[in-house]
């Protein structure tokens, strides 16, 4: 499995481990981890002998902090912000649909392309220091894609989605256990050992049972989500927008930008 610089997978005993490694920059995710990630993936869900595949980030304050955004420098053209929304969803649903179970490790900060990614877990544990959120109506001015939007109305209802887009709110881990967003809240010392024994749980249940139940709830969702065009149109109108290059520039140079509405 792959040991590079900016994330690591790898195997060690029935845990297929995907580590994020950027804790310079709270874990943010470039194009090659994004790739690295979902190849990783696809390899564990092969390995009979994986019984668990456990994403976490380094460094300690942050799990991911969303999508490294020099990224965005270069959006121009409508197209631009639609292959990247198409781009997210078939790396997250990726996540989603594998077969193997999945559990999101998270210490700090669970933010943009990292809250997509927790999203997409079976299962979520936390530490105390816990803060989920999307707020891009206070940082870029972009949209989410529908799918997406949908992953979190489901798991928080529609408005806490709400208070976490539109108002750009952070859920803490004591409102997190609440509603469900999160199974525990766990010591950052104690998260590698409680995904060791979650793997132990599960490789003592029934492997079809588990297989057959994320293959419902996943033809379950995909009956209620729309397609991924019915948000095209929203897409493009911010990631084309004065609004998101001016905010992208102004993020990348840390200066505040002022908005338009255009």
């Amino acid at each position: 499995m792959t040991q590079d610089d900016e994330i690591r997978c790898y195997q060690r005993g029935a845990i297929g481990w995907i580590r994020f490694n950027r804790p310079e920059a709270r874990n943010a995710m470039t194009w090659h981890m994004y790739e690295t990630m979902i190849q990783a993936c696809q390899r564990f869900d092969e390995d009979e002998e994986i019984k668990l595949i456990a994403f976490r980030g380094e460094g300690g304050e942050a799990f991911v902090a969303g999508t490294d955004i020099k990224q965005f420098v270069d959006f121009r053209e409508r197209g631009d912000g639609i292959d990247y929304e198409r781009r997210i969803d078939a790396v997250i649903g990726g996540i989603e649909r594998l077969e193997t179970p999945t559990v999101a490790l998270i210490d700090g900060y669970c933010v943009g392309g990292g809250a997509a990614i927790a999203m997409a877990c079976d299962f979520r544990y936390a530490n105390g220091a816990f803060k989920f959120g999307i707020p891009i109506a206070r940082t870029l001015g972009n949209c989410l894609s529908i799918t997406n939007i949908s992953r979190l109305v489901d798991l928080i209802g529609i408005a806490r989605t709400k208070r976490v887009l539109m108002l750009a709110k952070m859920i803490g881990a004591e409102e997190a256990l609440s509603v469900g967003l999160i199974d525990e809240i766990v010591d950052s010392e104690a998260l590698d050992e409680t995904a060791a024994k979650l793997a132990e749980t599960l490789a003592g249940h029934a492997p079809l049972t588990m297989r057959a139940t994320k293959a419902c709830i996943n033809r379950i969702l995909d009956r209620r989500r729309p397609g991924h065009e019915a948000a095209d149109d929203l897409i493009a109108l911010c990631y084309t927008s004065e609004d998101f290059k001016g905010a992208v520039r102004r993020f990348v140079d840390k200066t505040p930008y002022t908005w338009q509405g255009r």
